[in-house]
This record gives C-alpha cells, sequence and structure tokens, in this order.
C-alpha cells in the first residue's frame, strides 16, 4: 500500500465510543477555564494586580487551557474517566486557599456572600459562555484534525464509517451549533425592524470566503494527492460548502418562517428526513451508491453524503437558533442564570431519552447521514458542553466576589449599581473597564479571528501530514509536534489580538 492508502486505511471504517466517554471529555474545556480563572485570582490576591506580561499570560493560558486537552486525547487517554476528578480536586484546592486567604476586611459569612451573589446584577446583553464554547469548538477541532493522523489519538476518537458515536463527530455538530449560536437572526433585536429578506442577502454575502475554502481546499487536496476519507462527505464536498449551505438554507427559512418558532421548523425537518432514511431507498442510496457497489459516477453520486447530509445539519442549525434566542432572553442577575441552567438541565434530560427512544426506534447514531439520532445527540452534547461553560462562569463570578478587584478575561462582570457609581466617581468606572479590556486573554484572541485560526491549522495540518510519517510517530515526538503546532497557531491570534488586527473581508 502507498503512504495515502495506507493514511485512508488508518482514518477508515471506525465504529466511535460510548455517549459517557464523550461526556468525561467534554467536562475538561470548562474545568481548565475554572482553573485558569481560579489561578488569576490567587495571582491576584498575593500580589494584589493581575498578570500584566504578555508573554506569562499566554504560556499561562497555553499550558493551562490548551496543553491538558492535548494529553487528555493522547497518551492520558485511558484514563480519561480520572482526569476530571483531578482536575476538580486541583480547582477545589486553589478555591479553599483563596477563601481562606481573604483580607480580614473583606470577611463576611458564608451566608451572606451566597446572597448577595444571587442578587448580583451582571452586564446586559453578555454571555462569556457561548464565546468560549465557540473558541472551544475551534480549539478541539484543531487539536483533531492532526491527532487523528498519529497513533497515540485513539480509533474510537475518530470519526465512524458508518453508525457510531465519536469525538470528530461531535466536533463537526458544534461547529454547525456554534455558528447558529450567533447567527444575524439571533443577533437581531426584538424591537428592531427590518426587511424579510435583508438577512438572507447579508448571508448571501457573507459565506464567500467559506465557498473560497471550500474550493481551495478541494483543488489542493486533488493536486497534491492528500489522503482523503471519501465516505465522509464525498468525492468533491467538504465541511466548508457544508456550513455555507446549511448557513443559506437556514436564513431563507427563517425569512419564511417566524425566528421563534425555528425549533418546529427543525423537528419537521428532522423528522421528515429521517422517515425517508427509514421508508425508502434514501439510505440505501447513501451507503452503497445508485447502483449497491458504492459507485461514485456522476455529481450526486460521488457527493451523496455531503448533500444529503445537509437536511440533518440544517435541522441542528435551527434548533441551535431557538437555543440562542432562549440564551439571549433578558436575563440581568445571577438568579435568572441559575433559573436559565436548571432550565438546560431539564432539556437534557429530555433530550436523552429522545435520543435514547430515536435509537431504538429508528437506527443507531450516523453522522454520515446525519439522521434524527444524530441531530439529538448533537444537541444534547453541545448544551451539555454550553451549561458547564455557564456552570464555570459563575463559579468564577462567585470566587471574585470575595476578592474585591479581581478580574477574570472573559468572564461576566458584576454591574455596580447606580449609587455605588456616584459614590466612587465615573473615572473610577471607566478606568476599570480599560484594564478588563487590556488584560491579555488567549481566548479573546482566537475569538477575533476563528476562521483564520481554523484556516491556519487545517494548513499546518497538512504541511504535518506532508512532510512527517505520522503513522509511525512515537508518543514523545508525537506530543512535540502537536504542543508546536498549536502554539505556533496560539502565537499568532495573539500577535493579532495585540496589534488589533482583524483579518475580515465580507
Amino acid at each position: 500500500m502507498s503512504q495515502k492508502q495506507l493514511k485512508e486505511a488508518f482514518i477508515s471504517n471506525l465504529n466511535g465510543t460510548s455517549l459517557l466517554e464523550i461526556s468525561a471529555g467534554l467536562s475538561l474545556p470548562p474545568l481548565c477555564l475554572l482553573c485558569r480563572g481560579l489561578l488569576l485570582i490567587l495571582h491576584y490576591l498575593h500580589h494584589g494586580k493581575p498578570v500584566s506580561s504578555s508573554k506569562y499570560s499566554l504560556l499561562l493560558d497555553f499550558l493551562v487551557l490548551v496543553s491538558p486537552l492535548l494529553f487528555s486525547c493522547t497518551v492520558l487517554s485511558p484514563i480519561i474517566f480520572f482526569i476530571p476528578f483531578i482536575l476538580a480536586a486541583f480547582c477545589a484546592g486553589i478555591f479553599s486557599r483563596i477563601y481562606s486567604q481573604r483580607k480580614r476586611e473583606s470577611r463576611a459569612p458564608f451566608g451572606q456572600i451566597v446572597a448577595e451573589f444571587q442578587k448580583a446584577r451582571l452586564e446586559p446583553g453578555s454571555i462569556p459562555a457561548i464565546t468560549v464554547f465557540r473558541v472551544y469548538v475551534n480549539v478541539l477541532t484543531s487539536i483533531s484534525i492532526l491527532a487523528v493522523d498519529f497513533p497515540q489519538y485513539p480509533r474510537r476518537y475518530a470519526k465512524t464509517e458508518t453508525y457510531g458515536t465519536g469525538v470528530m463527530d461531535l466536533g463537526v455538530g458544534a461547529f454547525i451549533f456554534g455558528n447558529a449560536l450567533v447567527c444575524p437572526e439571533v443577533r437581531l433585536q426584538p424591537h428592531r425592524t427590518q426587511p424579510r429578506f435583508s438577512s438572507l442577502a447579508r448571508q448571501v454575502f457573507s459565506v464567500w470566503p467559506l465557498i473560497s475554502l471550500g474550493v481551495g481546499r478541494l483543488l489542493s487536496v486533488k493536486s497534491i494527492e492528500y489522503h482523503e476519507h471519501t465516505s465522509e462527505y464525498g468525492l468533491h464536498w467538504n465541511f466548508f460548502f457544508t456550513l455555507a449551505l446549511v448557513r443559506l438554507a437556514a436564513s431563507l427559512l427563517l425569512a419564511v418562517f417566524p425566528r421563534h418558532k425555528a425549533w418546529l421548523v427543525a423537528v419537521a425537518l428532522a423528522v421528515l428526513y429521517q422517515l425517508l432514511l427509514s421508508t425508502t431507498s434514501l439510505k440505501t442510496f447513501i451507503l452503497h451508491g445508485s447502483d449497491g457497489r458504492d459507485s461514485r459516477l456522476g455529481f450526486l453520486d460521488a457527493n451523496r453524503e455531503g448533500l444529503l447530509s445537509l437536511f440533518g445539519y440544517l435541522a441542528v442549525y435551527l434548533a441551535s437558533v431557538q437555543v440562542g434566542l432562549w440564551l439571549l432572553q433578558p436575563r440581568s442577575s445571577v438568579r435568572g442564570w441559575l433559573e436559565a441552567l436548571r432550565g438546560l438541565a431539564l432539556a437534557l434530560v429530555a433530550l436523552g431519552l429522545l435520543l435514547q427512544l430515536c435509537q431504538m426506534c429508528t437506527e443507531p447514531v450516523s453522522r454520515r447521514m446525519a439522521n434524527l439520532p444524530f441531530c439529538t445527540w448533537v444537541l444534547a452534547h453541545c448544551l451539555l458542553l454550553l451549561g458547564l461553560f455557564l456552570l464555570a462562569d459563575l463559579a468564577l463570578l462567585f470566587t471574585k466576589l470575595l476578592v474585591k478587584g479581581a478580574s477574570v478575561p472573559c468572564c461576566w462582570e458584576v454591574v455596580q449599581p447606580p449609587d455605588a457609581r456616584r459614590k466612587h466617581g465615573e473615572e473610577a468606572v471607566q478606568g476599570g473597564r480599560q484594564g478588563k479590556l487590556s488584560q491579555p486573554c488567549l481566548i479573546s484572541a482566537i475569538n477575533r479571528n476563528q476562521l483564520l485560526f481554523f484556516l491556519l491549522a487545517n494548513v499546518m495540518t497538512g504541511a504535518v501530514n506532508i512532510l512527517i510519517d505520522t503513522i509511525h510517530s512515537k508518543a514523545a515526538f508525537t506530543l512535540c509536534i502537536l504542543h508546536l503546532y498549536m502554539f505556533l497557531n496560539c502565537l499568532i491570534m495573539y500577535i493579532l489580538h495585540a496589534r488589533n488586527i482583524v483579518l475580515k473581508f465580507w
């Protein structure tokens, strides 16, 4: 077998892992975020000022926010169920130290602190968990697209062939989910009116970079005979095309149907598509081609997985629009977000039961077809990750109330009441905001250039695969390559952020 055939075989015919293992892995990013925030608060408690050095801030962010994820999906994957408990215990130890070392004059009964915490008013219109969710989906995807070519990345985490739940399968759906959370239909203010199809016109213009990237990837892969998993999207299709067409189709549907009814359109679309899969020959066509022998003749036959899975991804997108609209409902206090967490928990239970029912009555999860169980699974686990980020953010907010003046980037800030503003003066409030904005943060850096971050990850992944025999790499060498690859990408984003450069042409 040639090197290209070896790499294709290395990422093919896989069956995924358990839902429990994926859930355990999803708990790691929120715990890393919580750990980073607690360390920053502890530093402020000891030194009376935040970490102001960009160099040390980048190093801390990378070592705490990114490096644990690299280890957990490679050499530490056999003990993935123990890692969340280790990180949680570490966070508990830091919190205990912060609580015990508070300044004497700021001491108050624990019950009083909890009561003040629940009544605290937060920044209106700011939901840091959404930003963190989208950034971490990008980071996890960037790690996986290169790590999957190394033997240290468990085969059960890679994309499944036909049925199953792999970590990378969830990443594709999470990308759709994250994009829908911040789409124009979600961000449109309720009191504002606009022409019915104006959003569609903007989306047509805004997706040209995705189309361009899709064409660029297609031409580069074919020209250098790069290894590819044909049954993933087809011969000519790729995820950039999927994301572009899903956004366009969703804008068209939301121009016709009310956006607050997006979940009804999503349910109808997913159920109808599943009925077609179960009652017609559509499933056989997707899995085996028009002649039943996996033919790839003609554009539709050659790209059947990518084209027909659009219906499932569109359902996920529309359901995610509904989630975004719900999250942006006015909630000015911590108590309101605690109630929102309760709502997320109920939705998770409902989706979990629905997933089991769907798999019993129809078929297992299939990313290749994007069937109803796949849509349900993606929504359930994305809500789980989003809920964990919200919980971590509220925990950091509570800790900041213990240490007056402490700040954590990409975290909620308590809004000062009007009387406090008059008492302390407007200059002090403005100065605090300037300090917050100038505080270095890797999450903010990646967030400002997310598409560039993902593009660089794809380019560097291709370069590494061309230059290195990844299949036969040793563990130490693999870890060095993955850390260097992620650090270079993060460093570029950090430099652009420090110079206030946003590469966006649409």
